[in-house]
């Protein structure tokens, strides 16, 4: 069972930072310098275009809050700049595949189930639920940590046959999706999955396991399970996942700043070689960092329905803020459970207020589908029901699946969770702060009183 022990590293860990620390007398400090991670991603890709669309200020300013602000310990360091000099070879190598390709991008995308509730309010679990879903394609780790295939020639080596298309369309008075196959589809389908992108997944797993045992009892990492799609967003240096690992304030300020197009722009065009890869009837989407930013789904995807469950906020936050400093401390001994609460807090209440802003607007509040956690955890297929319902119901073979996966995944399948508001100097009042409105809009909308 794990215990709350996040001030605490494993000691092969803390000894290892210190003796390479110690070193860096002779040179041994790991550059995070941009012009330096981009000519690396290029010299191990082989490839020199990062898009017509690629813009490097945001890796610019990440880097500079690093530098500034975050004090990562060595391997902190190490993992930042691989997973740095990664994303910009992902980069280069879908640009590869899009030139090579150009009925990629020439495909419209599928319509969309968006899974956006704030973090620890069973999202995941609702996600691999969903997945069970033949007709559903999800990301799962091994493929989301990276997206296109290593091998440039993959396609070229890989057997393949013609891909069913789908022609959807939604019923305006209902909503209901409807979906016809049109024959055989443009695209090609090859063999799925790639087992050297799983054999990548699986060693990071296991680092991480090694670094943060407990980790996995907050957040257990399957790399054939879906994982979030906030790492497509991570390609661009857009996204919340820094500021989830780190302490880079005026990152994350900046971020705040900004319009985040471009971030979604590119995730459409990752999803455009995903489903081209492997094609289905519906994507399942899944990341917190969606409650900001609804109105860019409308602008970059296609029919999309968002799904939020809710749980109540005096329990998700401090779970939340538990998993963050489980992943700071991977990168840095010099963590503030504190400046982890403030940061956290006040995001989490932006990030509800923005997604209440596009709710409220218009006829948006009829796109969402709210959830209970507690009914997640207690009985799942009455919420599954609830979102099956804009598809024509469950059918009896899907029910008997989501019951097998349910018996094979039990709840604290990896340990017991445990943390407090106390954890982090937090009363509910803190929380109350930044979140009353979303408090009194959810208890009103489920009309239960605030019982989540």
């Amino acid at each position: 069972m794990a215990e709350n022990s996040f001030r605490k590293n494993p000691a092969w860990f803390r000894i290892a930072n210190r003796i390479w620390k110690e070193s860096y007398f002779l040179g041994t400090k790991i550059r995070l310098d941009k012009d330096d991670l981009l000519k690396t991603a290029k010299n191990r890709t082989g490839l020199t275009d990062f898009g017509d669309d690629f813009f490097d200020e945001p890796l610019s300013r990440l880097l500079f809050s690093i530098e500034q602000e975050a004090k990562l310990h060595p391997i902190g360091r190490f993992i930042a700049r691989e997973r740095f000099i990664g994303l910009l070879s992902i980069r280069l190598r879908a640009e590869y595949y899009f030139r090579k390709y150009p009925a990629i991008l020439e495909q419209e995308i599928y319509p969309a189930w968006i899974i956006l509730g704030l973090q620890r309010t069973g999202t995941t679990k609702l996600q691999r639920l969903l997945a069970v879903d033949p007709s559903h394609r999800v990301i799962p780790s091994w493929e989301v940590i990276n997206p296109v295939p290593l091998d440039l020639n993959y396609f070229d080596k890989q057997p393949h046959q013609k891909a069913t298309r789908f022609n959807h369309s939604i019923n305006p008075a209902s909503g209901i999706l409807s979906s016809s196959m049109d024959g055989q589809g443009p695209s090609l389908f090859w063999a799925y999955p790639d087992p050297d992108r799983i054999k990548i997944a699986r060693t990071s797993v296991k680092a991480l396991k090694l670094m943060s045992p407990g980790f996995f009892a907050i957040h257990p990492i399957d790399v054939m399970q879906p994982e979030e799609d906030i790492l497509l967003l991570d390609v661009s240096f857009l996204s919340t996942t820094p500021e989830a690992m780190m302490h880079v304030p005026s990152y994350a300020s900046w971020l705040e700043s900004i319009d985040q197009s471009a971030a979604y722009a590119y995730a459409s065009k990752l999803l455009k070689l995903l489903q081209w890869i492997k094609p289905a009837h519906r994507w399942i989407l899944k990341t917190p960092h969606h409650l900001e930013f609804p109105h860019l789904f409308e602008k970059y995807f296609g029919p999309v329905r968002f799904i939020w469950p809710h749980r109540k906020i005096y329990e998700s936050v401090p779970s939340f803020l538990s998993m963050v400093t489980y992943n700071r401390m991977i990168f840095s001994n010099d963590v503030d459970v504190k400046q982890v609460a403030g940061h956290w807090v006040r995001k989490t209440g932006y990030m509800l207020e923005k997604a209440l802003q596009y709710r409220l607007l218009g006829n948006n509040d009829q796109k969402f589908i709210d959830l209970r956690y507690q009914d997640l955890i207690s009985g799942p297929l009455g919420q599954l029901s609830k979102i099956y319902n804009m598809n024509g119901g469950i059918t009896p073979e899907m029910e008997t699946s989501f019951r097998n996966h349910e018996a094979e995944n039990p709840t604290m399948k990896y340990g017991k969770h445990r943390y407090s508001l106390n954890d982090f100097g937090l009363t509910e009042a803190d929380i109350d702060k930044y979140t009353i409105h979303y408090q009194q809009f959810i208890s009103r909308k489920l009309n239960l009183g605030w019982t989540i």
